[in-house]
């Protein structure tokens, strides 16, 4: 075997052997390859009630690998929560008391409180969260 040969076999294969490690990460769901536990049946922590209550809202980014866009208050009967990428162009959308929806600023997309595009030139909902309030701490798990 040539030495140029060698290497690029070596290379494919340390590509190969970490494939499946990112699928996981990047999926979040558990396939065979993956030995971690998955993060969608998890809840976490985004923030505190009083950071809730300051605005009525909490926009988190990066939690734990995506955004996360919370509304409502600790008094609210059901918090709202959704990744708030737009699907459209990708911008960050924003909470429209007025409206209860999510619009964004890019485009015009409009989402209803549930997610669902309510107008284009989005078409694809936005990604939601089941949100709930335990203690002092606001807690976010994906659906």
């Amino acid at each position: 075997m040539k030495r140029r040969d060698f290497i690029n076999w070596v290379g494919l294969g340390g590509i190969a052997s970490s494939l499946p490690v990112a699928i996981c990460l990047q999926q979040r769901f558990a396939i065979a390859a993956c030995s971690e536990q998955t993060t969608s049946d998890v809840w976490q922590t985004v923030g505190t009630v009083a950071e809730l209550d300051q605005n009525g809202q909490l926009l988190v980014k990066k939690f734990p690998s995506v955004n996360v866009l919370l509304v409502g208050t600790s008094e609210s009967e059901n918090l709202i929560a959704v990744n708030p990428t737009c699907t459209h162009s990708g911008c960050t959308v924003t909470w429209n008391t007025e409206g209860n929806k999510f619009a964004c600023p890019c485009h015009g997309a409009e989402y209803g409180s549930d997610g669902q595009v309510q107008r284009g030139p989005a078409t694809e909902p936005l990604k939601t969260y089941t949100a709930k309030i335990e203690n002092n701490s606001v807690l976010v798990k994906p659906n």
